[in-house]
């Protein structure tokens, strides 16, 4: 069904929607890089995922709210989780908003822990047996899980939007990947940011983290390009200013002139730090694309 026939109202997301889409895919992308370091990579390696737990919590502790207040009755969030009258656990299987606000409640929770064992770790809390949490089986169930939800968080909102009868948003099955690949990109460009503060993180740790970023923002703007391809004719929506931020703040300044400073140094030791900050505004500005150009659509219609 072409996008012109759908009927549904604008949801009529702000900017604290965007900045909750934004950090969701920064806690969930830290989190599951941070967890797939500690796993797989060598003890030297370990530094480098604590910044990713670090990283992950603060983030998802700023979804919520930011969530909430965006709400028509943020006083009445909980009844996602709850029900009203019972005040018992209710989740409900098909809906992308009960299943999201699940999936927010225990990543927040596997990011909490995994934060604490962090602190530990860092020796800047005093409780060493928190170390347990990330080892043996046991860290490979609490590392599995929380990952698991991490990739859920970091592409839930691009799926959510898929499912939504709006033009742009109904028109492509590849929004869930995008936000992935952009949630994973700008979790790394954060890490690598912070890292530039540490000494202790390993150079080989860091210079793997900036050749994962280099194929996962290639692989990102290969998805964004399907994504216009799989819109067809609704992607003449975009053939205005949410058309020329697109290209200028993401493809441009948020893809392709990071990983020509990866590669060029053109910037000399300023080259990895601007690279990693326009990555993060560029994946700010893709999600308020997404999003508002949409949003644009159904205030056009009300005018017409």
């Amino acid at each position: 069904m072409p996008s012109d026939t759908y009927v549904t109202a604008s949801p009529e997301w702000h900017w604290m929607v965007i900045l909750y889409f934004f950090f969701g895919g920064i806690a969930g992308g830290s989190y599951a890089l941070a967890a797939l370091i500690y796993l797989f990579g060598a003890p030297a390696d370990r530094p480098l995922a604590r910044l990713g737990f670090y990283a992950a919590f603060p983030a998802v502790v700023l979804c919520a709210p930011l969530l909430m207040v965006d709400l028509t009755r943020p006083e009445r969030f909980w009844h996602m989780v709850i029900q009203s009258e019972r005040f018992l656990p209710m989740f409900k299987w098909w809906s992308p908003m009960s299943a999201g606000s699940w999936a927010l409640s225990l990543f927040g929770a596997f990011a909490f822990l995994s934060f604490l064992v962090a602190l530990a770790e860092d020796g800047v809390l005093p409780i060493p047996a928190l170390g347990a949490l990330h080892r043996g089986a046991l860290g490979w169930v609490v590392l599995g899980i929380g990952s698991a939800s991490a990739f859920f968080l970091a592409s839930y909102t691009g799926v959510l939007l898929s499912v939504t009868n709006r033009p742009i948003w109904a028109d492509t099955s590849l929004l869930g990947l995008l936000f992935l690949l952009s949630g994973a990109s700008t979790a790394a460009a954060l890490m690598i940011l912070l890292a530039g503060r540490r000494r202790s993180v390993s150079s080989p740790a860091l210079h793997s983290l900036y050749r994962f970023d280099d194929w996962v923002m290639l692989l990102e703007l290969v998805t964004l390009v399907a994504v216009v391809i799989s819109l067809g004719a609704v992607a003449s929506a975009w053939m205005n200013v949410w058309g020329a931020l697109l290209v200028v703040g993401v493809v441009l300044a948020g893809i392709l002139i990071p990983l020509l400073l990866h590669h060029r140094q053109l910037l000399g030791n300023l080259s990895v730090p601007v690279a990693s900050l326009l990555v993060l505004v560029g994946g700010f500005i893709l999600r308020a694309v997404v999003v508002f150009s949409s949003e644009a659509i159904q205030h056009v219609a009300r005018g017409s």
